[in-house]
C-alpha cells in the first residue's frame, strides 16, 4: 500500500510539538518584543499587553525549556530578571515576524471574508 504523504508519523509529531509553541499567539508577540533586545518581565508584560502575569510566566517558561529564550537574574536588591532570546530565538524571530507582518497585512480580508461565511451560514 502506497502512502499518500511521504512523511513519516514521527516528523509530524515533532512538527505539531514546535509548531504548538511557536504558533501560539503569546509566544508571537513576546517573541516580536524580545527581538528588539532583552527586557525585564514587567517591560515584557507591558510592551505586550493584555497578557496575565500567569500567561507571561508560563510562555516564558516554555521559550526558556525549548532554547528559544535565556533568563538572567542579577544579584541586585531586589532582583533583577531579563529575559532576551537566544541564537534559537533570534533564528525563530523571522518567520514569527513574517506571520505577524502577514497577519496585519490580511487583517482586513480575514474579517471580510468571516462576514460573508457568516452571512451564508448564519
Amino acid at each position: 500500500m502506497l502512502l499518500r504523504h511521504p512523511h513519516n508519523t514521527e516528523d509530524c509529531r515533532a512538527i505539531s510539538e514546535i509548531l504548538q509553541r511557536v504558533g501560539d499567539k503569546w509566544t508571537v508577540l513576546v517573541v516580536g518584543k524580545l527581538g528588539h533586545g532583552p527586557l525585564r518581565f514587567n517591560e515584557l508584560r507591558a510592551a505586550v499587553g493584555g497578557i496575565s502575569q500567569k500567561m507571561l510566566t508560563t510562555t516564558l517558561r516554555g521559550l526558556e525549556r525549548d532554547g528559544f529564550v535565556t533568563r538572567t537574574v542579577f544579584p541586585t536588591i531586589p532582583p533583577r530578571v531579563d529575559y532576551e532570546l537566544t541564537e534559537l530565538g533570534h533564528e525563530l524571530l523571522i518567520p514569527v515576524s513574517a506571520l505577524g507582518e502577514w497577519a496585519r497585512r490580511n487583517t482586513q480580508r480575514v474579517r471580510e471574508a468571516r462576514e460573508k461565511f457568516d452571512g451564508m451560514h448564519g
